[in-house]
């Protein structure tokens, strides 16, 4: 019975709902707010279950008095006659009420939102996350971002809760002593009024600087994070120029500033911790010496006093948990309030509202006098990156984009891909301008390899088919052959013992050589069979033999497509149905191969530097 309560519980929120989420509100109450919604059931009955418990344990001190005023006004032989059913019902509520109460609450509290409350905070934030724009990471650490979004997901819990049930507990606990103080006489209740305002006067000096602090630490912990995750995740550069002391003094750094913050908060818990011992003692002081003063002059009985200084005993003993969860919660208020400048950023590039799935027919695409900086505002007479450009791709047709490095030719491929938003002009597919369409859509329209092929920590099949889940192995190991991949693919065997295409590549497929990377990535490519293909650099990381290999199949994978290719080695792209040449953001020449070594511009230029069919560097002034 108690498994299908707890089971019970558990189902009582969708973890993880299949909305997409909005932008969370960027104030922090509003923020705390968008994430407890779902469970403020679970949380109204838990505050009401930690009443209930603050009230009971009260009165048992209380009860207390009452058997000590029983014990001393009454002999042994009538004590059962006389209170025999009242000592039942104290046993009864201390046995049973008290125990099946903390039972439930406990539950609800553990089984029905700790667990969940923290993992759907984390379903919904990292699917916000997901879908920021790609300036978002690109002015952050991925490791940074990760570890706010995992402390923040604990902290917003930490202050739903810390509020809902600990504090509301404490606020009864106090509230019940004082009236049960004030019912044997008004004057036990003054020592406990003075300790409660020295109590706030505490709080309100050390727990704003607890929770600047703690702002600052949650600040300082992410920024290592991201530090050490950078270092790792580039280990391979980091070995290749041996510089380690170099990192392990960027990771210092960092550390240093988190240790400075965690000294700051140190010295204020121990000058807390020492003033509120100060404050106690006070209070023990006061009340036994107002307890023992109204009994001499026989205005409280014996009972009274065992109540008094227990319940004092006890909340002593309650007052230093309750200051730490006090600084626990401005704590993680600062922690909170830390994610939210991250998680609540709005997104650069978003769907309309009326958006609709783009529907690619023919292919063609048009840039149509687009201008775009990055949306930095430059002086005037200064060009934008890309100023008033115009190219048309007609359906199937081939076309090469040349260039210098700078020239503009990833940031015309990144738009297309409406990695960014335009300052002006518009992109159009097939008619369709890409601002008006769900991104999902344009991106399952296009098929790209990269030069920097990046490989998920997952298996070589889970990789292939990442552009389409629904693929079956035959479809995945006829995709791998088709771009020479298949032959090693077999013989890879992953730590874990899994082989083959189930052997996991390791972070960005630091497990494969740069050229099996590269042909893992085409055949993702070929298995997805976009009709847009974008090659960038996709042959650089291939040698000579593997190259000519698998030029057949780049061939075929670009039948009936139209195909946008980047390339430094000219020989690549030159049979290509047409070549455009970039240069400082603009279209400087268009043409064939023969056409444009005949015109002797910029183009032959760079096909006459060549050397072993690379691009030569430029001079650097």
């Amino acid at each position: 019975m108690i498994s299908r309560f707890y089971d019970w519980l558990e189902s009582r929120v969708d973890v993880f709902p299949d909305s997409p989420p909005d932008q969370p509100p960027s104030r922090l109450a509003g923020f705390v707010w968008y994430f407890t919604r779902p469970f403020l059931p679970l949380i109204l009955a838990s505050s009401c279950f930690a009443i209930s418990i603050a009230v009971v344990e009260v009165l048992m001190f209380s009860m207390l008095g009452n058997i000590v005023d029983w014990l001393t006004a009454t002999t042994p032989d009538r004590l059962w006659s006389e209170h025999g059913t009242s000592l039942i019902l104290v046993g009864l509520m201390v046995v049973v009420l008290y125990p099946l109460l903390d039972l439930i609450g406990e539950s609800i509290s553990h089984q029905g939102l700790y667990g969940n409350f923290a993992m759907r905070t984390r379903w919904v934030a990292h699917r916000y996350l997901l879908r920021q724009s790609m300036a978002f990471y690109q002015d952050d650490f991925a490791g940074r971002i990760a570890a706010r979004m995992m402390q923040t997901a604990l902290a917003v819990r930490e202050v739903v809760l810390k509020m809902s049930e600990i504090l509301l507990y404490v606020a009864v606990y106090f509230v019940s002593a004082l009236v049960l103080f004030a019912s044997s006489d008004w004057r036990l209740a003054l020592p406990m009024l003075g300790w409660l305002v020295g109590y706030a006067i505490i709080l309100r000096i050390y727990i704003p600087k607890l929770a600047q602090v703690s702002r600052a630490q949650a600040d300082a912990r992410a920024d290592v994070t991201g530090r050490v995750v950078d270092s790792y995740t580039h280990i391979g550069t980091v070995k290749m120029f041996a510089d380690s002391r170099y990192e392990d003094q960027y990771a210092r750094k960092g550390m240093t500033r988190f240790l400075g913050t965690v000294y700051r908060q140190m010295r204020l818990s121990t000058g807390l911790s020492v003033t509120l011992t100060f404050l106690n003692a006070l209070l023990i002081f006061s009340i036994g010496a107002t307890a023992i003063g109204l009994w001499t002059g026989d205005l409280i009985t014996t009972g009274a006093i065992a109540f008094a200084v227990g319940l004092v005993l006890r909340l002593i003993g309650m007052s230093t948990w309750i200051m730490w969860e006090v600084a626990g919660l401005f704590e993680n208020i600062g922690v909170v309030m830390d994610g939210v400048d991250t998680i609540a950023q709005a997104r650069s590039v978003v769907d309309r509202p009326d958006a609709k799935p783009l529907e690619v027919r023919t292919g063609e695409i048009v840039w149509q006098d687009i201008r775009f900086n990055y949306g930095k505002v430059l002086p005037e007479q200064t060009a934008n990156v890309i100023d008033g450009l115009s190219l048309t791709i007609r359906p199937g047709e081939k076309v090469g984009l040349v260039g210098r490095s700078g020239a503009g030719k990833s940031t015309l491929v990144n738009l297309l891909l409406r990695f960014h938003d335009l300052e002006g002009g518009r992109i159009l597919i097939d008619g369709q301008d890409i601002a008006t369409v769900q991104q999902d859509s344009l991106r399952a329209a296009i098929g790209m390899v990269t030069q920097d092929t990046s490989l998920l920590h997952r298996t070589v099949a889970e990789n292939i088919a990442y552009g389409r889940a629904e693929a079956t192995r035959e479809q995945v190991i006829a995709a791998a052959q088709k771009a020479e991949a298949h032959g090693f693919i077999a013989d890879l065997e992953d730590m874990k013992g899994n082989r083959g295409y189930d052997a996991h590549v390791g972070e960005r497929g630091v497990k494969l050589s740069g050229g099996q990377r590269q042909r893992v990535a085409i055949a993702r490519v070929l298995l997805k069979d976009a009709p847009v293909l974008i090659l960038d650099e996709a042959t650089s990381a291939l040698d000579s033999e593997v190259e000519a290999a698998i030029q057949q199949s780049l061939y075929s994978l670009m039948e009936g497509k139209t195909v946008l290719a980047i390339a430094h080695r000219l020989s690549t792209i030159a049979a290509m149905d047409r070549l455009v040449v970039m240069d400082q953001g603009q279209i400087v020449e268009q043409g064939t191969h023969a056409e444009l070594v005949h015109r002797d511009g910029l183009y032959a230029e760079l096909w006459a530097r060549q050397s072993g069919g690379f691009l030569a560097r430029e001079e650097v002034a």
